[in-house]
């Protein structure tokens, strides 16, 4: 967690601190950040169409840890979409999508 609030705090204070620059100098150029769950979309969306490179490129935005997190929570969203699409219950549509029995 406290990965977390560092890289936000790495992302922000240069915006609003001045960036660091020293006068005269010209600005960094601007990488673009990618959060936790657009990482997750990304590598996730990739796995399904077995895309090796475009995971290999969206598990580098983040740490693994970050990744691994963004994908649970996409799974959970997901799921909880997909059994109120179903009318069943969460758990019913996670075991039947995984070829498990009913419990």
């Amino acid at each position: 967690m406290t990965e977390i609030f560092g890289a936000l705090r790495r992302a922000v204070a240069p915006a609003r601190f001045g960036g660091g620059r020293t006068a005269g100098s010209a600005p960094a150029p601007v990488r673009r950040q990618h959060n936790l769950f657009e990482a997750a979309a990304a590598f996730v969306a990739a796995s399904a169409e077995d895309d090796e490179e475009r995971m290999d490129e969206a598990s580098g935005w983040v740490s693994p840890e970050q990744l691994s997190f963004g994908v649970s929570e996409l799974a959970c969203r997901a799921l909880i979409a997909l059994a109120r699409e179903r009318g069943e219950s969460p758990q019913t549509v996670a075991r039947e999508l995984l070829g498990l029995s009913h419990a």
